[in-house]
């Protein structure tokens, strides 16, 4: 039977705490609840092992060309592979940052992100070599580090509710001067739109006819078209008069001349060709070749390529470094372009010569690159960088129906002779318009 009238248990006296005592307890249980909530909004776990709080470990990012799309992360992130995709995440933390690239890394895009510091010691993202688009940034005490030597891209995107840089600590288009680092690592911000005139860079530094093609003095061996079936095979000093078919893996394709006159390509990869190698070649392609090269899984190296309608395609596993692209063959109703891709993934052009503008006759031709994604469901991880571009009507033309991610353009000079300008739809969604480093070749400003 239960006696509802009873009142609070009573210890035994040998068990009584003293009043003193129980306030005592009640304040350091209040003191410790009080710490550990402090330490968790810092960035902290307090675990229960010999009262030792352990810092909350990051989520890190560690696959090359990795998406973190969705989600709500309450730690740290660290970027550890090149590449990576922070999008649409909502992130919560303190500690030293919320989003840390990793000394190296490259390629990092940070898009439509929330970041949320829950300490007032905690930056953004640090310390630079990112890209942030729509990245919006509050309780952080810097919103995105950067250096002169690991700069920053920051498009559309705001701290505190203020358009980043700016806000009332100071000018309009300034970027408010950092909190004090007490460790004396603070590294200098620079507004990434304001950037100095590069000096003009000889045109010497990019490829020519003097260091593309087949090297001076290689003998030439006649040949008619080939096809390549052979993995591993080596085809090198031939004259090759027709065309060429791969379909095989780690063929390649050295110091040799192609001129075919198809109304297709000079090379066609197939099914099975994978790793294909294209180096020191001279492809002309008879003012006939639709495209030079089609379409995906090869590397072109130190290649002369011209008389052609259109230049190489551009889908999965392609790389182009070192080449001279130009003079393009007008014919009726054509549409021309030195590189065009309708979609892939795993594209690099780097430090190439890519002429659309033909002097003789005015012609600016379409583009030096034309990218959307029209014959695959996206176009992803596109690098273009450290080219020499000119002509096009615009010299790089992005479809509006462009479903991009991970599209970055930076360190290119722009000729300007265009129709109509350098670039169009350089904002739109997926693409990583480094406006900085993408400047005109005669006196270094950006050409957005």
């Amino acid at each position: 039977m239960t006696d509802t009238n009873a009142g609070p248990p009573i210890e035994p006296a040998s068990l009584a705490r003293p009043p003193h005592r129980n306030r005592r307890r009640a304040t350091v249980a209040a003191t410790f609840g009080a710490t550990a909530a402090l330490l968790a909004a810092s960035g902290y776990l307090v675990l229960n092992v010999a009262g030792q709080p352990v810092r909350a470990a990051p989520m890190v990012l560690d696959q090359p060309a990795g998406v973190l799309w969705g989600q709500t992360v309450d730690r740290p992130i660290e970027v550890a592979a090149d590449n990576v995709t922070i999008r649409r995440v909502k992130v919560r933390t303190g500690g030293t940052a919320a989003i840390v690239i990793r000394p190296g890394v490259v390629g990092t895009l940070i898009e439509d992100t929330e970041i949320r510091c829950t300490s007032a010691g905690t930056d953004g993202v640090v310390p630079g070599g990112y890209s942030a688009l729509r990245v919006r940034v509050t309780g952080c005490r810097q919103a995105f580090r950067q250096t002169d030597a690991n700069p920053a891209t920051i498009v559309e995107s705001s701290q505190d509710g203020k358009p980043y840089p700016g806000g009332p600590s100071g000018p309009s288009g300034s970027v408010p001067p950092p909190a004090p680092d007490p460790d004396s690592r603070a590294m200098a911000e620079r507004p990434p739109y304001a950037p100095a005139a590069a000096p003009p860079t000889p045109i010497t530094y990019w490829p020519g006819p003097g260091n593309t093609g087949v090297p001076a003095g290689t003998a030439l061996r006649n040949s008619g078209s080939l096809s390549l079936r052979t993995a591993g095979q080596v085809v090198s000093g031939l004259n090759i008069v027709g065309c060429v078919t791969v379909a095989a893996a780690n063929v390649q394709i050295l110091k040799s001349k192609i001129t075919c006159n198809s109304t297709t390509y000079s090379i066609r990869t197939l099914a099975g060709a994978t790793n294909l190698l294209i180096q020191d070649v001279e492809i002309n392609g008879m003012a006939k070749n639709s495209a030079s090269i089609c379409c995906g899984n090869y590397t072109l190296r130190r290649a002369n390529v011209y008389n052609m309608i259109d230049g190489p395609r551009l889908a999965d596993n392609t790389r182009i470094f070192d080449s001279y692209l130009h003079s393009l063959a007008r014919v009726a109703g054509s549409h021309n372009d030195i590189l065009q891709s309708t979609g892939g993934n795993n594209i690099i052009i780097r430090h190439n010569t890519l002429l659309s503008y033909n002097p003789v006759t005015r012609d600016p031709f379409n583009s030096c690159l034309t990218i959307g994604s029209e014959t695959a469901p996206s176009l992803m991880n596109l690098t273009f960088e450290d080219n020499y571009c000119n002509g096009g009507n615009y010299s790089i033309g992005i479809s509006p129906r462009l479903v991009g991610s991970n599209i970055l353009f930076r360190n290119n000079k722009y000729g300007r002779d265009y129709r109509y300008g350098v670039v169009s739809g350089w904002n739109r969604p997926g693409v990583t318009w480094d406006r900085p480093t993408n400047v005109y070749f005669d006196n270094g400003q950006p050409v957005v």
